[in-house]
């Protein structure tokens, strides 16, 4: 984390960003999908979701993997400070923003437009990789002044999905390989889209299968054949080894 100084900044915001999450919880060890991922703003703190009874009633902020780094939602993350000009990513069919900064490449591979604190390559017109950098931009370049207009006033800040969901988000890259996009639903809750996609898979493994089948016959003919042609070869006299 960048951050110049954490004293600076509200307790809740220092915490979130300087929090380890997907941790297990000490507390529920034995439970399933125990990982911390999970931040309240009024107790400045990571639970898990077997922890949400005593926070039923505090602002909750989910926190979610993406390529192995901490991101928020742009819908929950612009309920709480200003995120123009941070650069997002589309994974789920949603935006998400990086919470810090992430390891750089290495030195002389970044070309173009660069974030204004770690360098780090950027897609135009966005100036930061991270809410961490632009919040270190703005403590060094407008002090602790210029935080009043970057934070908001949230009050109410529930989870936007159950609590059961773990977090992970698939890379965008994977889900075009696997999905071009979402379809519609049928009255069963299932894709139909889906269903097609499926239905089409199938066709073309069994239309592998009878090619494949066919090439391996004609690569190798059954025994019978290999009979039937030994059988209509004409007869020729019997060649005697010479005698020395």
């Amino acid at each position: 984390m960048l951050v110049s100084s954490n004293l600076s900044l509200p307790p809740w915001l220092q915490a979130l960003l300087s929090e380890k999450f997907f941790n297990a919880c000490v507390i529920h060890e034995g439970a399933r999908k125990n990982e911390k991922n999970i931040f309240c703003l009024d107790c400045c703190v990571s639970i898990c979701p077997h922890c949400l009874s005593p926070h039923g009633s505090h602002r909750l902020l989910q926190i979610r993997r993406y390529v192995y780094n901490d991101v928020l939602r742009l819908d929950d993350a612009q309920k709480l400070f200003d995120s123009a000009f941070v650069q997002s990513y589309t994974t789920n069919s949603a935006k998400v923003i990086f919470l810090n900064q992430r390891p750089l490449p290495r030195p002389g591979s970044i070309r173009g437009n660069i974030c204004s604190r770690c360098d780090r390559g950027l897609q135009c017109p966005y100036l930061f990789c991270s809410i961490s950098c632009k919040v270190d931009y703005i403590l060094r370049t407008e002090g602790v002044g210029g935080l009043s207009s970057f934070l908001y006033d949230c009050k109410f800040l529930p989870l936007s999905e159950p609590a059961s969901d773990d977090g992970l988000m698939t890379p965008v890259s994977f889900i075009a390989k696997t999905s071009s996009s979402s379809g519609g639903y049928g009255d069963g809750g299932v894709p139909c889209r889906t269903l097609a996609c499926t239905a089409a898979t199938t066709e073309t493994v069994r239309k592998r299968r009878s090619s494949l089948s066919n090439s391996c016959r004609t690569m190798f003919p059954r025994d019978t054949e290999i009979s039937a042609n030994l059988m209509n070869r004409r007869k020729k006299a019997p060649n005697r080894a010479p005698l020395y």
